[in-house]
């Protein structure tokens, strides 16, 4: 108990800052109080007419409580934590909940730590949930296996909050053993169930894990809810769900609902903002202001016994910002423990490095025998699931542009072992070939491309950076390194979104969709429906097992 603090919430002693002319949002009851707040000591003292030793007239501003990110993975932001901060700090955003699954599938503990340790040197807090699934499923071989034990060795350090998106749904149904034991580990459990309904949706929920981010479709994210899920409606750069969900959240269901960005590129980030982009959108899409607010304060604090923060309560953290315009949700200014955040500048972080160890193709690698029915990987404009296509294709006429049927290419980085050729539908390339060492949740380099030599150059581009992106056209190449863990760029946030742009510009003049190396990135992915490439070849993802390209 701070007695100093007790008088300066009875008024008998000043506050440290008092902001006066205010209108204050109240997430409890979805309204708004004009009114004063006190801080004393990073912590809210009350809320009424105080004196302080410092106080600030906000010229009857309204105030907000500092937003929070339900499940994001900072990696795919392409930056390192403190990169990533000086941005969404600029947002309004002052806590987020990490998985970082995917440095860890690469670095394994010492990917978890570099997380922790970096994320020490930005005052956005930055709260971790460990990585359940390392590899993702126990057919992918990534750059680390993290078992039980590995993760008991962080749980109760400062800043780790409970165990993160539990994607091997198969694992959990089946009463695995490794799995049980993982989720005994933390009180909090994130998931990860595609589609999950009916009686399995129960068993998933029966084992412990009461959250999700993949929810699609309304109907899925209804049953979620009802069952008594928190649903996190996702709005990365593909991942567009928001449209769909925002009908779910009334004044009951508010409480279970959230925000999350889950992987959006930097680009998105500068150009569309953070929480306060999914604030925008909720309410464009009919969500009653006041409603999206809750969601992205409380609610999503509630969700992870966060009652330190949330609101602007007594005793609560004094996060909060100011908005410049509240009609289109503009933050003017941020505030981190009652004290305005100053942008310091760039400052190098360190980096950790995993360069790739792959056995590069040539040309005659990639050739495809045969002929036949095809399983093709077909993209889903605006979402992370993909279509499980047929078509009738000659293996000597691919890649087939004129029909949109690509080699996909994944190579396995980490043992030198080879590459799986798969077809993608949905990437629209000409001529070219991208590629990339960002490919969930393994990140192997994954490629797609018009021509088999032009797959080649793009790979070899990526292995000798070390890691990072490529396009590659005609002898041109344009690049981005990323040069911890293949990953991240420790280069500044402008550099990387202008780097990052040059790309898309590049991918663009190929004849490329909008955001192609996000869609690349989730090629890969073997626990999202429903047909993937891995570096083994073809992936089904429904029965969960390899299966050759040709349908026999």
């Amino acid at each position: 108990m701070n007695r100093e603090g007790i008088a300066a919430a009875r008024g008998l002693a000043p506050a440290d800052s008092v902001y006066t002319n205010c209108e204050i949002f109240n997430p409890f009851a979805c309204t708004w109080e004009k009114t004063g707040l006190a801080v004393k000591d990073g912590l809210v003292v009350g809320l009424g007419e105080y004196t302080g030793r410092k106080e600030v007239d906000c010229g009857g501003a309204r105030i907000v409580p500092g937003l929070i990110d339900a499940h994001v993975h900072i990696e795919s932001l392409l930056l390192t934590p403190a990169e990533y901060a000086r941005l969404v700090l600029r947002h309004g955003t002052t806590t987020v909940v990490a998985d970082p699954h995917e440095i860890a599938n690469v670095c394994g503990s010492a990917g978890i730590e570099y997380i922790l340790r970096e994320s020490g040197a930005t005052p956005l807090d930055i709260l971790v949930m460990l990585p359940s699934c390392v590899p993702a499923t126990p057919m992918d071989r990534g750059g680390a296996v993290l078992g039980p034990e590995d993760l008991r060795a962080f749980v109760g350090r400062d800043g780790v909050i409970g165990l993160g998106e539990m994607m091997n749904v198969p694992g959990v149904l089946a009463g695995d053993g490794e799995v049980a034991e993982k989720l005994d580990l933390c009180a909090i459990v994130d998931g990860h169930a595609p589609l999950l309904s009916g009686k399995d949706l129960n068993a998933y929920m029966y084992a412990g894990i009461d959250s999700d981010h993949e929810c699609t479709q309304l109907p899925e994210g209804r049953e979620k809810l009802l069952r008594g899920m928190y649903v996190m409606m996702r709005e990365g750069s593909t991942e567009r769900n928001l449209r769909e969900l925002v009908p779910l959240v009334d004044a009951c269901t508010a409480p279970r609902c959230c925000f999350a960005t889950d992987d959006r590129h930097v680009d998105m980030l500068l150009g569309a903002g953070h929480i306060d982009d999914c604030i925008r959108k909720a309410i464009f899409y009919g969500c009653e202001p006041e409603i999206a607010l809750r969601m992205a304060t409380l609610s999503a604090a509630e969700r992870f016994g966060l009652h330190d923060r949330g609101a602007l309560a007594p005793g609560r953290i004094a996060d909060f910002c100011i908005l410049d315009d509240c009609e289109t949700f503009r933050v003017a200014r941020t505030f981190k423990r009652g004290i305005e955040v100053v942008d310091p500048g760039y400052r190098a972080p360190a980096a950790l490095r995993r360069p790739p160890v792959a056995r590069l193709p040539v040309p005659g690698d990639l050739a495809i025998a045969g002929e036949g029915v095809a399983r093709v990987v077909g993209l889903v404009p605006g979402q992370i699931m993909t279509e499980d296509l047929r078509f009738a294709v000659a293996g000597a006429s691919l890649p087939d542009t004129g029909r949109d049927i690509l080699k996909a290419v994944v190579t396995d980085r980490y043992r030198g072992s080879g590459f799986g050729v798969g077809l993608v539908h949905g990437f629209g390339l000409l001529t070219g070939a991208l590629a990339s060492s960002v490919s969930h949740d393994s990140h192997n380099i994954v490629a797609v491309g018009a021509d088999d030599g032009a797959i080649v150059r793009a790979i070899a581009e990526v292995a000798g950076l070390g890691g990072g992106m490529a396009a590659v056209s005609d002898g041109a190449v344009t690049s981005l390194p990323l040069d911890c863990a293949g990953l991240m760029s420790t280069l500044p946030y402008d550099e990387v979104a202008r780097r990052l742009a040059d790309l898309e510009e590049h991918a663009r003049s190929l004849g490329a969709v909008a955001n192609p190396f996000m869609y690349l990135s989730f090629l890969a992915l073997t626990v999202i429906p429903h047909l993937r490439v891995t570096e083994r070849g073809v992936f089904d993802v429904d029965a969960f097992a390899d299966v050759p390209l040709f349908v026999p």
